[in-house]
């Protein structure tokens, strides 16, 4: 009887001793979803790490809300609806699946996973489920452990807000890290999108802020790889991502703080700042020509609703002040 019960407590304390880092593990680690933005965080020890694109349901009600756990995590998940096997190309739910259980379910019904059409992400396009570009989905998995928490909400707050709103405190200056990501010709996502804003600002148009590494972006990052004295190769790895990092926005003593009101219509230096300024700040201009046009006007509407500003499209001394910051 005694080395029954010296067995079975064995056996219990093996299963306790055996959770405990993953439990430790999962909680330093949180992921937010906000519906809203169609965007998924994720911190680690409590700071921003990474942003993500994401396709979230077809109506406000297929995604559910609220806050739930990741409870499996299944390696090219069969799609059991369609008899679709995993690793299947068709396989609408990509090679990577992770369950959380909302709505008291056991996280079969409702995951985080890839998929097999990438110009879905970002959309609301899903049953209920949160769709990713299946190289992001990849990396995530390999970085969340069973037990992660998953909050679902839609907010018109910051990541950062609506950690605190959950009881979780967040360290400053954690913003996205994408140095460890290397990028070539026919990546996608929010790494991609990362890319092109910092080549923006430092001058090198990628053509927009679509998030889809294509021949403008290539260019981009060969022109800026060769006035920089790097390998031009159009791949951006550690040494790109670095050089990136250290290259300066143009000053706040340049053509825009000293140029007069700029408006649709209104040409030069000046203007192609302000295009890269928006773009940095993550308000695409799509290209950074000098020409003030439709999509440099909308660009500094939203900004300028986003900062409390009088929505009106001209950039005068209020909006310059704010985009100098």
């Amino acid at each position: 009887m005694k080395k029954w019960l010296i067995g079975i407590c064995s056996v219990f304390l093996l299963f306790f001793w055996a959770g405990i880092p993953n439990a430790s593990a999962a909680s330093s680690k949180f992921i937010i979803i906000n519906k809203s933005s169609n965007k998924l965080a994720y911190y680690e020890n409590s700071q921003l790490k990474r942003v993500f694109k994401v396709g979230t349901g077809r109506s406000q009600s297929l995604t559910p809300e609220g806050k739930f756990r990741i409870v499996q995590k299944i390696v090219n998940r069969p799609y059991y609806t369609g008899n679709i096997p995993g690793g299947d190309p068709r396989n609408p739910l990509g090679n990577r699946w992770m369950g959380f259980n909302a709505r008291g379910t056991s996280g079969s019904t409702y995951g985080i996973h890839g998929n097999n059409n990438p110009a879905s992400i970002g959309g609301y396009v899903s049953s209920g489920c949160v769709r990713m570009y299946d190289n992001e989905v990849e990396w995530l998995f390999e970085q969340v452990p069973i037990h992660t928490a998953v909050i679902i909400t839609s907010s018109g707050k910051s990541f950062d807000a609506i950690a605190k709103a959950y009881g979780y405190s967040t360290k400053p200056g954690g913003n996205p890290d994408y140095a460890g990501v290397t990028l070539k010709k026919g990546s996608q996502g929010e790494a991609v999108a990362q890319l092109q804003r910092k080549l923006t600002s430092s001058g090198f148009s990628p053509g927009g802020i679509d998030g889809i590494f294509g021949s403008a972006t290539d260019r981009a990052v060969r022109a800026f790889q060769k006035s920089r004295g790097l390998t031009v190769d159009g791949i951006a790895g550690p040494a790109t991502w670095s050089a990136l990092n250290k290259s300066a926005p143009p000053q706040s003593g340049s053509s825009l703080m000293n140029s007069g009101l700029l408006k649709r219509g209104s040409k030069g230096a000046a203007v192609k700042e302000l295009q890269q300024r928006l773009t940095a700040k993550g308000y695409s201009t799509r290209g950074a020509d000098g020409i003030f046009g439709p999509n440099t006007e909308k660009a500094v509407k939203a900004f300028q609703k986003a900062r409390g500003l009088a929505v009106d499209g001209l950039v005068g001394p209020a909006t310059k002040r704010s985009l100098l910051k």
